[in-house]
């Protein structure tokens, strides 16, 4: 259903939207549940995690970096490397909720009583860089994406590809980021455990 893509895009169907919402959802109740048989009446959590703040789950800010992966995974599909079922069947196992739909869930679960939720901005390389340093940004940035997600993809698509996937996608990434200033939102949640 999302074709050539490994994430959300705005080329994605409803239908996939959807799926993710409703995966977070799901997941995120559980989580809440979870978290507070472990808590006091009145006990504190903070969360801090990867967000947006726009109710579109296809901005630019939330899913970018997900559709440059995909794009240097095509790219090897084109020379051979990689099948493009393999593309087509991996699905990011990941979520980056709006303030909006992390204040409705938590509502809707009833465990937790939100304090705040604060949205912060950073640089997708991280911001301010060593000048003495011989990485590029985008350089930067698929060093990080790598850590979070080779084990995933590893698994899925093999470990012969992994180092030419992230030299490649470090080269998106650079040309991407000559033109486009881009961020990461970083979302913080301070609630309470609710004293039913």
């Amino acid at each position: 259903m999302n074709k050539g893509k490994l994430y959300l895009s705005k080329s994605s169907p409803e239908s996939v939207r959807e799926a993710y919402s409703q995966q977070f959802q799901k997941d995120f109740s559980l989580f809440l549940k979870s978290r507070s048989q472990e808590l006091v009446p009145g006990g504190c959590m903070i969360l801090s995690f990867m967000g947006r703040r726009t109710s579109d789950p296809t901005t630019d800010e939330s899913c970018y970096q997900w559709e440059l992966l995909a794009q240097a995974l095509m790219t090897l599909v084109s020379e051979g490397l990689v099948e493009e079922e393999k593309v087509d069947s991996f699905n990011a196992p990941y979520y980056a909720p709006c303030g909006e739909e992390i204040k409705n869930q938590v509502e809707k679960e009833g465990c937790f009583i939100i304090d705040r939720i604060e949205a912060f901005e950073i640089d997708w390389d991280g911001g301010s860089c060593d000048t003495h340093s011989q990485c590029s940004r985008g350089q930067r940035v698929a060093k990080t994406i790598r850590a979070v997600v080779e084990s995933m993809l590893e698994a899925h698509f093999g470990r012969d590809i992994m180092d030419y996937l992230f030299i490649r996608y470090a080269e998106m990434v650079d040309d991407y980021l000559s033109n486009n200033k881009r961020k990461y939102i970083n979302l913080v949640i301070s609630m309470f455990r609710n004293n039913n």
